[in-house]
């Protein structure tokens, strides 16, 4: 039993190993200022931009900063699919790409998921405690959302 416990432990490395040669992108798009949610809202909003910024810009923009513990597989992975995923939902680097109503719904779409929690997820939040939406913070993001 002993020496089928090394081969499999082997194995793992071994695959673990190999698994590090297989690396998503972690370069960010380039982004231009003036499309931005922050250039959109101008100084009147400034308030839901911070908030915005901090707990979502990390998947939801062109401002993704990347841990040293995402340039590990499987870690890697999963992070790059999730900004990948999270930039396709909203990407407040790209909100001029939006029409006028899309803008309107993604905003309404964003305090909806802010208010039951949703976002940011607990998995995010767990390893960057400076995510978690105060209430205050979901107030925010709601009033962008209904004016």
């Amino acid at each position: 039993m002993n020496r089928r416990l090394k081969q499999v432990a082997v194995v793992v490395v071994a695959v673990f190993v190999v698994a590090q040669v297989i690396r998503p992108s972690s370069a960010n798009p380039p982004t231009d200022p003036t499309r931005t949610l922050a250039a959109h809202l101008g100084a009147g909003g400034s308030d839901v931009v911070s908030v915005l910024d901090r707990s979502c810009g990390d998947c939801h923009s062109n401002a993704t900063t990347w841990p040293g513990y995402t340039q590990v597989a499987p870690l890697s992975w999963l992070m790059a699919y999730t900004v990948k995923e999270g930039r396709k939902q909203v990407n407040f680097s790209e909100w001029a790409s939006y029409s006028p109503d899309n803008q309107h719904s993604l905003l309404a779409a964003s305090c909806k998921a802010a208010s039951s929690g949703k976002m940011p997820g607990s998995a995010w939040t767990t390893l960057h405690p400076e995510a978690r939406l105060s209430t205050q913070d979901v107030q925010t993001i709601c009033a962008a959302a209904h004016s």
